[in-house]
């Protein structure tokens, strides 16, 4: 486990484990694009999450954050609506339980306290329905003192304030996956995870912790670090330009503790 290592000493050990190809098939390019504009942001949530020994991931997508978790020493856990296990073996061989389940409103399917943490990355805008019964599941699970990462689009970030000048809007193709999109059913419910049904707001994300039960809650805007090496680097200049402003950052990131 990573107790004594400071977040810089998480990433060059994340960097050396992608090199190695230890944390995913590097042949994969969705796997690759996927690694560079998230390694950041895993590396944080590994940062606040190095004293957490069994850790659940809620919507694992092809899994990389489990992967460096696993990597790092942790006993690792998902759940999802779909299973991605044969998809992607060589990131979800590491899992030691994966359960097909919809949050949303089935049950996990572990007892009170189970986890150290629970981590839910760049999905609860899919939810179709409210957020609070899942993220009150998620607390269910968690020991006392034990953490849950939250991380969401953030509604009022400059990509979103700059298409509503532009007389555009903040989600999805309209047609495509709103007013044709055709539902998936489940215990009688509609639901569509392929689209954003709800980006947030800081305060919003605080809401959420706060009713769903947690005693204190830390949100911040994430900064949209991208991870380029050789000429690519220029393109980083823009976004730490739009990052001097936090309000205008991409993403909002939260940890609650129980």
């Amino acid at each position: 486990m990573t107790q004594n290592l400071s977040r810089n000493d998480i990433f060059r050990m994340s960097l050396k484990l992608k090199n190695e190809g230890k944390l995913y098939d590097l042949s994969d390019q969705s796997s690759e694009d996927t690694f560079r504009g998230s390694i950041d942001r895993f590396c944080l949530i590994a940062y606040e999450l190095r004293n957490c020994k069994k850790i659940l991931d809620i919507g694992p997508g092809a899994g990389l954050l489990l992967s460096l978790l696993h990597e790092l020493g942790h006993e690792c856990y998902a759940v999802d609506i779909v299973d991605n296990r044969q998809k992607f073996p060589r990131t979800f061989d590491k899992i030691k339980d994966f359960k097909l389940c919809n949050v949303e409103v089935d049950n996990l399917h572990w007892p009170d306290g189970y986890f150290d943490a629970v981590v839910c990355c760049q999905a609860l805008e899919h939810f179709s329905h409210s957020h609070l019964p899942a993220v009150r599941e998620m607390h269910r699970v968690l020991r006392k003192d034990g953490i849950l990462e939250l991380d969401v689009p953030n509604a009022a970030c400059f990509r979103n304030r700059s298409r509503l000048l532009r007389g555009k809007h903040i989600t999805y193709d309209y047609e495509k996956h709103y007013l044709y999109a055709a539902p998936i059913l489940y215990k009688g419910m509609s639901f569509f995870p392929d689209r954003h049904n709800r980006e947030f707001t800081k305060n919003e994300l605080e809401i959420l912790f706060k009713a769903a039960g947690f005693q204190k809650n830390h949100v911040v805007f994430l900064k949209s670090r991208r991870y380029r090496t050789g000429v690519e680097k220029i393109k980083s200049i823009g976004t730490a330009l739009k990052d001097l402003i936090p309000s205008l950052r991409k993403s909002l990131i939260g940890f609650g503790v129980k």
